[in-house]
C-alpha cells in the first residue's frame, strides 16, 4: 500500500485511458505525457497499460509500505528517497517504509511515478484513471491510500535509459481539423506564423492560449471531439482538448494534434510558448 502523507498540488491514478464510452460522454482521461510513461513502465518490464501517479507542477510526499521498486519519468522535479536525491528514467528499489517526495519543478510540468505491476485502484468502466463523477476523486487528499504488488526480486534488464528531453520543444504537429477548410488565408497565416503562449485557463480538460486570432461568425452543429483538438471561438480564441476534455462541442474544429504534440503540450505551463506546424 502507498500512503500519501502531503498530496501536492494536483496528483492522480493514470492509465492509458477509458475507452468505448465516449458515446455515453465519458472522456478517454488517462496519462497526459503518454511518451513519458511507456518509457517508465518500460524500465519497469510493465504492460503498457499499467497505471502510474500522474504528479502536476508540485509533488507529493509518499510513504511506501510495501518493497517494491520505482521509476520517475516526465517532468525534471527535484525528487528524494529517504532524503537522497534521484533522478528521471532509473529503476530504485524501495524497501517498506521509505519515503518519496517531491521539492522544486525544473523543467516541463508532469512528472510520473510508476511502480512495478502498477497501481492497482479500483477499476472503473475498464480504467484506473481518475475522473470524477466516474471515481469517487479527481486527485490525491493527504491521507489517502493506494495498492499496489508487493515485489521483491526484480532484476531489470536495463535499470536506466538516458532519455532525449522534448521539454524545450515549443513546435506542435498538427493535422487538417474537420472544418480546417473553412478557415480564411488572413486566419491561417496568422495560425501558422504567430507564437501562442500558454493562458493560465489550462488543466488536464484543455488548454487555452493568450493570443487570438481573427474572430469569426461560422455556426455548426455539436460534433465530436477528441484529445488534441482545437476549437475556435467566434472571437477568435484556441481551446485544445485535453484527456478529460469533453466529448462533443460546437466551435470549428480547425486543428487536430497528433500524439506527441499531446505529450509536447502536456508538458507546458502558464507562459510557455507554442507553435502550430502542419504535417
Amino acid at each position: 500500500m502507498l500512503k500519501v502523507l502531503k498530496a501536492g498540488f494536483y496528483t492522480t491514478v493514470q492509465d492509458e485511458g477509458r475507452f468505448f464510452y465516449r458515446n455515453k460522454g465519458v472522456p478517454v482521461s488517462g496519462v497526459m505525457d503518454e511518451m513519458s510513461v511507456f518509457k517508465v513502465n518500460s524500465l519497469l518490464e510493465n504492460e503498457r497499460s499499467a497505471a502510474v501517479l500522474e504528479i502536476t507542477m508540485t509533488g507529493p510526499t509518499l510513504v511506501f509500505e510495501e518493497e517494491t521498486y520505482i521509476v520517475l519519468g516526465g517532468a525534471k522535479m527535484l525528487a528524494t528517497l529517504n532524503n537522497l536525491p534521484i533522478q528521471n528514467y532509473k529503476v530504485y528499489q524501495i524497501e517498506a517504509g521509505d519515503i518519496v517526495s517531491f521539492g522544486k519543478l525544473v523543467k516541463g510540468f508532469r512528472c510520473y511515478l510508476g511502480v512495478k505491476g502498477g497501481f492497482t485502484a479500483k477499476k472503473i468502466l475498464g480504467s484506473r484513471s481518475y475522473y470524477k463523477p466516474i471515481t469517487e476523486s479527481n486527485r490525491f487528499k493527504d491521507g489517502d491510500v493506494v495498492a499496489y504488488e508487493y515485489q521483491q526480486l526484480f532484476q531489470p534488464k536495463i535499470s536506466e535509459l538516458k532519455v532525449a528531453s522534448f521539454l524545450d520543444d515549443t513546435i506542435l504537429h498538427v493535422c487538417k481539423g474537420p472544418e480546417f477548410d473553412l478557415l480564411t488565408d488572413r486566419q491561417l497565416e496568422e495560425l501558422f506564423s504567430k507564437t501562442f503562449t500558454v493562458a493560465q485557463e489550462n488543466n488536464r480538460m484543455a488548454y487555452q492560449v493568450h493570443e487570438t486570432i481573427t474572430p469569426h461568425n461560422l455556426s455548426m452543429l455539436t460534433s465530436a471531439t477528441l484529445p488534441g483538438t482545437v476549437q475556435l471561438t467566434p472571437a477568435g480564441k484556441l481551446i485544445i482538448l485535453m484527456k478529460d476534455g469533453q466529448t462533443t462541442g460546437g466551435y470549428p474544429r480547425v486543428l487536430q494534434l497528433t500524439d506527441k504534440a499531446i505529450c509536447i503540450l502536456a508538458q507546458k505551463r502558464v507562459g510557455n510558448p507554442i507553435n502550430f506546424k502542419l504535417v
